[in-house]
């Protein structure tokens, strides 16, 4: 399955084509999803949803932006799976895991009633991009720090990264 990963990865890549931002921020939010699941121990099925599921994280900005004119996290949210099945089912990605990658897709700014590992990472992963990307003062770091992290390692990344003395 590591070859369907590799191929969403260029999928996307394509996806945001002359889109440098877009395409950096899936790839770090991928690297520190994959980061934190291998630090957490995780199985290699919800590894592969988590993997996944970063990597498409934010296809629904696409098309929000051209219905909308918005790219709001719930926008993102609204119209994220169809654009994320899409795509995983032109790549071949087994049924089975779909429905929860779209779920995370579909989910990935709703901070509340996180329901498995998986979900909790990938928020985490998004939250390391989006503090440094959106600048964030050390008061909403240590904010988020205490509000949003649970896992151990992702965690430690955010005290790491952003030099947070508790």
């Amino acid at each position: 399955m590591k070859d369907k990963i590799h191929q969403l990865y260029q999928k996307m890549t394509e996806y945001y084509s002359g889109d440098p931002k877009r395409i950096q921020h899936f790839v770090k939010v991928h690297s520190f999803a994959k980061q934190i699941g291998i630090s957490e121990q995780l199985d290699n099925d919800t590894m592969l949803v988590l993997e996944a599921a970063a990597l498409v994280h934010d296809i629904g900005i696409k098309p929000a932006e051209e219905k909308y004119g918005s790219c709001s996290g719930k926008l993102q949210e609204q119209e994220g799976p169809a654009a994320a099945e899409a795509m995983l089912l032109s790549l071949g990605f087994p049924r089975k895991y779909l429905d929860r990658i779209c779920y995370l897709v579909g989910h990935h700014h709703t901070y509340h009633d996180i329901d498995g590992i998986g979900y909790q990472i990938l928020v985490e992963a998004d939250y390391l991009v989006n503090l440094y990307e959106d600048q964030c003062s050390p008061e909403g770091i240590k904010a988020a720090y205490q509000n949003i992290f649970r896992t151990g390692s992702g965690k430690l990344l955010c005290r790491t990264i952003y030099d947070i003395i508790l």
